[in-house]
């Protein structure tokens, strides 16, 4: 089982918060260090100092970390032409020489879109399909060759296909709940299927979507990763668990519930359960930036546990 962090910097981080938590993720042993693409705080968070753009912390990252996987969850299909975005991965895939992964949704929260200007069109997953066709189809082009496209959305003419990214192929990340098009989608560009904040019972029958899309186009359903996101709260004993669930406004019984909390032995029993359904790959939303005390435990009373 592989343990990426995953941060949602929108509720309240600075760059130089986001180096650390990186930094940690690598020095205690972690897979990756992914963050979310939003422009604006969700709940009673005061969002201070204001958001930080996915691709540019991730940028900043590629050149301060030497070994973690760096990528988003998920980066929002409204905020960047499709064009735009398959040059931004691949220079940054660059710049980490070769550590990245796109995580690409369709884009969800209105809100953020009116409080800085962004359209939010209607049909946003014809797009995302789109979106999905050009940016493999830009990195797939030889070099010396042109790609055009001509959709409903977007049209490329005679694109040159620069720059390719340092790997041969971007790992890329679909993602949700959707019963029939996200299953399609994710069976016919995903390398990895990602459910998040979902119970086992319904990742099992998320996975099972996934699978059986797969094979009704051809695919074997066992050449996809398939992967959770799951809120965190450990402590060595109930007293800490308390505290941490306090820091982030969440309650103990509800995060045992929905997420991964309490001792490391029950976090541990939880994952198997995740483990057990097909899960190979779980993203530890981690939503108190500055307590690194708490990667530290997790890395050697729970990751220890799953090498």
């Amino acid at each position: 089982m592989d343990l990426r962090i995953f941060t949602e910097p929108q509720q309240g981080a600075s760059y130089d918060t986001l180096l650390s938590v990186a930094k940690a993720t690598e020095e205690l042993g972690f897979d990756a260090f992914f963050r979310s693409d939003h422009y604006l705080r969700m709940g009673a968070a005061d969002g201070l100092p204001g958001p930080t753009d996915a691709w540019i912390t991730l940028a900043g990252l590629a050149r301060e970390t030497k070994r973690i996987r760096l990528g988003t969850l998920m980066t929002a299909g409204t905020f960047r032409l499709p064009g735009v975005l398959a040059i931004q991965v691949a220079q940054v895939d660059q710049m980490s020489g070769g550590r990245v992964e796109l995580g690409l949704g369709a884009g969800w929260f209105e809100e953020e879109h009116r409080a800085y200007g962004i359209p939010f069109p209607q049909e946003k997953f014809a797009r995302l399909e789109e979106q999905l066709e050009i940016i493999t189809g830009l990195w797939a082009t030889e070099v010396g060759q042109t790609y055009s496209f001509d959709g409903r959305h977007y049209q490329l003419t005679d694109s040159p296909a620069l720059p390719k990214p340092a790997q041969a192929k971007v790992p890329v990340l679909i993602g949700g709940h959707g019963a029939t098009r996200t299953p399609r989608l994710a069976a016919q560009y995903a390398d990895e299927f990602n459910l998040p904040f979902a119970s086992v019972e319904d990742t099992e029958r998320g996975f099972g979507r996934v699978r059986a899309a797969a094979e009704k186009a051809g695919r074997s359903p066992d050449d996809l990763v398939y992967s959770n996101a799951l809120v965190v709260c450990v402590g060595k004993n109930d007293t800490e668990v308390a505290r941490r669930a306090a820091a982030i406004g969440r309650e103990v019984d509800e995060l045992k519930t929905n997420g991964l909390a309490g001792s490391p032995a029950e976090v541990v029993d939880k994952i198997g359960l995740y483990a057990a359904t097909g899960s190979s790959r779980i993203y530890l939303q981690m939503l108190d930036l500055d307590d690194l005390e708490h990667l530290e435990l997790i890395s050697s009373q729970v990751q220890s546990q799953l090498s």
